[in-house]
């Protein structure tokens, strides 16, 4: 694995490089239980929100194995979504019914702390729903997950923050529906100053499909509009990319601080 340090004009990360995907979900297993022992010792409870897509299901697997299932205090877990598609709940491309598939039914997760976003509303009652499940949650403190899980689209996209979307241009720290053209699609999202809003963002971006995009979100030049991805900064979060050699071969390292070289 090595570590580096990664600098743009708006924004600043930490790049983790995994010779294999396996390695990535081992680390990032490991990464989450920690994160999920320090907020219950020090707030009580471990806020999630979980990313869709084929990306983090070898992960989520990972934490429903016999490892890692007891690893985390899931009575004191509460699990949120980035973003949703509006699809059937047992639609298998309906990110809430695939995690629930591989991790969230084999851990002793309350289901009362499961918040899914309820797409058996119209895409703007749905989101207006969820905006106020989180609103009231959080109550009087700060809207902030422990943890926002992120993947990184074809095309810059991150959660449901597409290219030349209006949700881009929000200013609060809600959840918005959004209409995909070319997809025939809604969809329904938290906008970037509420991911923003997060303790700790953990990108998780693997194959050599990803390697232009990743290129273009981290050492291209500030265009988020086409690159989405590059709205999620450090305002106050910890922004984390862990990524497979292929997802990073593009990227110019040379100039990178490297913090850490290790193998495991």
């Amino acid at each position: 694995m090595f570590n580096f340090k990664i600098e743009t004009m708006t924004s600043k990360s930490n790049l983790s490089i995994f010779k294999s995907t396996d390695q990535l979900n081992e680390f990032a297993a490991e990464f989450i239980v920690k994160l999920a022992k320090e907020a219950i010792s020090e707030r009580g409870e471990f806020c999630i929100a979980l990313s869709g897509g084929q990306t983090p299901q070898r992960l989520y697997a990972l934490l429903a194995s016999e490892k890692y299932r007891t690893q985390i205090d899931w009575q004191k877990t509460h699990v949120f979504w980035g973003d949703e598609r509006c699809l059937p709940p047992e639609d298998e491309r309906n990110n809430a019914h695939e995690a629930k598939l591989i991790l969230l039914n084999h851990v002793s997760i309350p289901s009362q702390n499961i918040h899914v976003i309820p797409v058996n509303l119209s895409p703007a009652e749905a989101a207006k729903t969820y905006e106020n499940e989180i609103a009231n949650f959080f109550g009087d403190k700060p809207k902030q997950f422990d943890l926002m899980m992120l993947g990184l689209g074809e095309n810059g996209h991150t959660a449901s923050l597409f290219p030349h979307t209006d949700v881009l241009l929000e200013n609060a720290q809600g959840v918005k529906p959004v209409y995909l053209e070319e997809q025939q699609m809604f969809r329904i999202t938290m906008t970037a100053p509420l991911i923003n809003a997060s303790c700790v963002i953990l990108f998780l971006v693997t194959g050599i499909e990803k390697a232009e995009s990743v290129k273009s979100v981290l050492q291209g030049a500030y265009e988020p509009e086409c690159y989405p991805a590059q709205l999620i900064n450090f305002q106050t979060a910890q922004v984390n990319w862990f990524m497979d050699e292929e997802a990073a071969s593009l990227l110019k390292l040379e100039n990178l601080t490297q913090n850490e070289k290790a193998a495991h």
